[in-house]
């Protein structure tokens, strides 16, 4: 990857003032880009940089603001007159418990809203258009998951994402749009609010057990933040993304009990661990085969799930010190 690559880009981030765009965005700025974001603008928050709650630190740095929501068609518009070079589109509906009971609000956000993202990039001529897509799109898998594994999402959130990864390929090959689909794994670290890894690290510093759901043996690759945003970069610069779909995770796979049991031991709090109910739709086991990205572009995840969890618990105690004081 070049240093100096994004150096006077003009890059529009959708989805910035979210947990990883955020950190995509200070990794931007810190190469030097002329970053625009693209945030969900409400009647409470608005579109006020001051307001923004993970990029309050980058009021001043952000080239503009655009207030909007991508599963509406003026998103289009929106983008074509901000003019960018490259576009990454993280924006989405996230928190897969939500397409339990909002499932098509899910679904006009992730799939369509996707689409409208897409066009507004070809409108303007964009270099490249990195899109977000999960590893929920492969659902329950034994083995490890490559590129060519079959698609088979258990959640409407995961059938969304599955059709945003597909309609993102059909606008390249239909349109020739300069496409590459980023399928990250489980992403956490700080600025994380929900996901099992920063709700139990907020249940061990209030004081509270950590409730397992189900028996703790489903397994998930864990993959820290910084690992996933050097992903991002490489698929918006690389040449060999354009038209691909690649998986960035560790190839690891770890249980969530163990994830419990690493809590425990870097919060140093003494909660405990227990077990209520299995959640439905839960995928039993998902780990990356990430040699794809490592054949192409010499991408590693560089962290592992211990070291990973230890700084993620350590910005949560420093950002606790602060609030005390």
């Amino acid at each position: 990857m070049q240093n100096d690559y994004y150096k006077g880009k003009r890059v529009l981030v959708t989805g910035a003032d979210g947990f990883m765009g955020s950190h995509l965005v200070d990794a931007l700025l810190a190469q030097g880009a002329e970053v625009s974001v693209f945030v969900r603008g409400n009647s409470v928050t608005g579109t006020n940089i001051n307001q923004l709650k993970n990029l309050s630190h980058a009021e001043g740095k952000l080239n503009k603001v655009i207030g909007g929501d991508v599963g509406n068609p003026d998103t289009i518009s929106l983008i074509k007159n901000s003019a960018p070079e490259i576009v990454f589109h993280l924006a989405a509906d996230a928190y897969v418990p939500k397409s339990f009971e909002q499932p098509l609000e899910v679904w006009q956000t992730n799939a369509t809203g996707t689409l409208h993202v897409l066009e507004g990039a070809r409108a303007c001529g964009a270099q490249r258009i990195v899109c977000t897509s999960s590893s929920e799109v492969y659902g329950h898998c034994a083995g490890s998951i490559d590129e060519l594994t079959e698609m088979r999402p258990t959640s409407i959130y995961g059938a969304s994402k599955c059709a945003a990864d597909r309609v993102a390929f059909a606008h390249h090959t239909q349109f020739g749009t300069p496409v590459a689909i980023v399928r990250p794994f489980n992403t956490y670290g700080p600025r994380h609010t929900y996901d099992v890894i920063p709700y139990f690290i907020k249940l061990a510093f209030d004081g509270k057990d950590l409730t397992v759901h189900g028996d703790g043996t489903q397994t998930r690759d864990f993959t820290y933040v910084d690992d996933t945003v050097r992903g991002f970069l490489i698929m918006g610069e690389h040449p060999d993304a354009v038209g691909r779909a690649v998986n960035f995770g560790t190839g690891t796979d770890t249980t969530v009990n163990e994830i419990a049991v690493a809590i425990q031991k870097h919060t140093g709090t003494g909660i405990g661990i227990i077990h209520g109910e299995a959640r439905m739709a839960e995928v039993q086991k998902m780990r990356s085969n990430p040699g794809l990205a490592k054949e192409l572009f010499g991408w590693e995840a560089q962290v592992s799930i211990d070291e990973g969890i230890r700084r993620n618990v350590e910005h949560v105690r420093a950002a606790q010190r602060v609030v005390a004081v």
